[in-house]
């Protein structure tokens, strides 16, 4: 893609498919259907970038050109006069971050799509669970529903974690047999045009040793009431911190009840971070391209300094594992800090909901 700035002209440039080649591989979209079907104002053959770049620097020597990353700046063999070009590798990454932050009607509808087909590819699996005996059983029936339907990929590999693998945050092997086993957890969606979807749902067995246990019937209740509480309280100008820490409020108040926890006042084990040993990622995250969606120039929990003194301490010393982002006991307690400190939106630490944001609502024990 090369888009002029001045003159808001936004070229796709496409691959030349050799006529000989589409016997063995197929066709691919010429000039003519890009044009039909896409937004774009010209579509031509990468086998003319270069001259056209030519061209371009010739006629503008002083502008900048924009790259998103250092790799991508155009080699021209030392020709003269077009040396002096500039390019910027630092603010078109962090530009286009933002905009994909906050999604349009159309993205909103190809997600919507996405999560229509992993919702119906779930129900199957439900509907089938008592018949299937391995993991990978169910890794094949929520695949096929999803290719019968006309969504190919996945946004991620499927997680189909029974038993003590469900404790695995992303437990990918999906070969375990359900037998004497209480509960699975499937963590699975696909994409639709590009554009991912993510579904978690906790189901029971109930084969070998019978339906959950009245501990485990306590816990899936508890997460529920987790979920359905911050689903509740999402609307625009909300900062996600407050889902998060709404989340591990509710954890703390039951597992007190369970006993559990035991001895402080709930506020108290809130304060200390001790939820997050129950509850170790954050409560969600960004869904668009990637199912682990960019957050612009914020975090969803903390932002910047904030975020990243925490991160240090985190496991692999990233703070972030398998992308999903790892909390601390210490960052609740930063985050419980921040907010009981009254702050305008400009200077809060955390991002705030707005329209045509989406993010996943998904807590954990």
């Amino acid at each position: 893609m090369t888009y002029e700035i001045a003159s808001e002209r936004l070229i796709l440039w496409i691959p030349y498919t050799d006529p000989r080649k589409v016997l063995w591989y197929g066709s691919t979209p010429d000039i003519a259907e890009c044009e039909e079907k896409l937004d774009v104002d010209d579509v031509r053959y990468t086998s003319g970038l270069t001259a056209f770049l030519r061209r371009y620097f010739d006629v503008h020597t002083t502008s900048p050109v924009f790259v998103l990353n250092g790799n991508q700046t155009p080699k021209f063999d030392g020709a003269p006069g077009r040396g002096n070009v500039r390019y910027d590798a630092t603010r078109l990454q962090p530009a286009m971050d933002a905009a994909r932050v906050i999604k349009t009607e159309f993205e909103v509808a190809l997600i919507r799509r996405a999560n229509a087909v992993s919702s119906a590819a779930h129900r199957a699996v439900m509907e089938r669970l008592r018949r299937l005996t391995n993991e990978r059983e169910i890794e094949a029936v929520f695949k096929g529903v999803c290719i019968a339907r006309g969504a190919k990929h996945q946004s991620y590999p499927v997680i189909a974690g029974s038993g003590i693998n469900a404790s695995t945050l992303h437990y990918e092997d999906n070969d375990q047999p359900l037998e004497g086993r209480q509960l699975v957890v499937l963590d699975a969606g696909c994409e639709w045009r590009c554009y991912a979807s993510d579904v978690t749902r906790t189901l029971p067995l109930g084969r070998g040793k019978g339906m959950p246990t009245p501990e485990a019937a306590a816990i899936y209740a508890l997460v529920e009431r987790m979920q359905e509480e911050c689903i509740a309280r999402v609307r625009p100008g909300i900062p996600f911190r407050s889902l998060h820490l709404h989340a591990c409020a509710v954890a703390v108040a039951g597992l007190l009840r369970l006993g559990i926890l035991r001895g402080a006042p709930a506020e108290a084990i809130l304060a200390r971070g001790t939820v997050a040993a129950f509850f170790p990622h954050g409560l969600g995250h960004h869904v668009g391209l990637e199912v682990h969606d960019v957050t612009g120039d914020e975090r969803l929990l903390m932002r910047g300094a904030a975020a990243t003194g925490f991160a240090c301490r985190g496991v692999g010393g990233s703070g972030v594992v398998g992308k999903r982002e790892w909390v601390s006991p210490e960052m609740v307690v930063a985050m419980c800090r921040d907010a009981a400190t009254v702050r305008t939106t400009s200077d809060d630490v955390a991002q705030r909901l707005a329209k045509n944001m989406i993010v996943t609502i998904e807590p954990g024990m």
